[in-house]
């Protein structure tokens, strides 16, 4: 049966317009119980409605609940560092091409990756970081605390592709596993785009204990139980290597790689493994870059 996550169902967005769109509890309900997930279905019948429909707020309210407990775990797994890894060679390597740097983080949720390297200013200050998400309260959340902070960064509810600008680098961060694998292909073609010259995307890595991990990880350090469901799920539907591989395949003008592949992970818990595409033309200047850690790049 379907792997299925609840905020992937309490929310919804027209692809057009970028309106919400009103969410039926009995129909989620109703859809989670045909997967078999019983104890979700039971999350979201406790869910406050408005006549027939999730209250909007409730709903909202929730998932910024939900996504501050993940910033705590992407505090705790270092994510802006392990981003920062990369993108400082990457970034030096455009530097010195002369191209503008435009750096945009796809599903940024509340803007943990943004905010956290915009604070710490590695990537330099002629860096423009951006953070997109379809929630319009994710984003609104992740501008206050930025403003809270004065940090130099900018958060917008928008489809990441249908932005005025191109990004200079796409990054996104727990975002694969949400598309289905035929979906996949698409997203990395997407980014195959003229004023685009990378990307990287972290996401599971899906070792066959990665649900256990995941299980352990998320019932010691998140509190609602929305929260926890999803990290399991998550988990569960991490895409394997070959599925990843053939997909960034389809950005036809990238190199893409995988960085610390499964063969380098530790099986017995979930971790953290991007994606990494580049213009051929940048890849062995990105290797020199990298050094020794250039070892660890492995071609799709």
């Amino acid at each position: 049966m379907a792997v299925l996550e609840i905020s992937d169902l309490v929310v919804k967005w027209d692809a057009r317009t970028g309106e919400r769109v009103p969410v039926r509890r009995a129909e989620v309900v109703s859809r989670l119980r045909a997967a078999g997930n019983r104890r979700a279905a039971r999350i979201v019948q406790r869910m406050p409605v408005t006549g027939e429909f999730l209250d909007p707020v409730a709903v909202d309210r929730l998932l910024v609940r939900v996504h501050t407990e993940l910033q705590r775990l992407n505090e705790e797994l270092h994510m802006a560092q392990r981003f920062a890894e990369l993108l400082v060679p990457l970034l030096t390597v455009l530097r010195a091409s002369g191209n503008r740097l435009r750096v945009v983080d796809i599903g940024c949720g509340l803007g943990f990756l943004v905010r956290s390297l915009a604070a710490s200013g590695v990537l330099g200050e002629d860096v423009e970081l951006v953070g997109v998400d379809f929630n319009h309260a994710l984003t609104a959340e992740a501008t206050r605390l930025a403003e809270d902070e004065r940090l130099p960064c900018t958060f917008v509810s928008a489809d990441a592709f249908a932005l005025t600008e191109d990004a200079t680098v796409y990054l996104s961060s727990g975002v694969l596993h949400h598309f289905a694998a035929d979906e996949l292909p698409g997203f990395f073609r997407a980014q195959d785009r003229a004023g685009t010259l990378a990307f990287i995307h972290y996401d599971i890595a899906a070792t066959r204990l990665a649900p256990l991990g995941a299980w352990l990880f998320h019932r010691a350090r998140m509190r609602e139980p929305l929260g926890r469901h999803d990290g399991v799920a998550s988990a569960r539907r991490a895409h394997d290597d070959a599925v990843l591989s053939s997909a960034a395949d389809a950005a036809a003008g990238m190199d893409a790689f995988l960085f610390e592949p499964f063969i380098h992970t530790n099986p017995f818990c979930a971790a953290m493994r991007p994606v990494i595409g580049l213009r051929s033309a940048l890849v062995g200047d990105f290797r020199r870059a990298l050094g020794r850690r250039a070892r660890r790049l492995v071609a799709c």
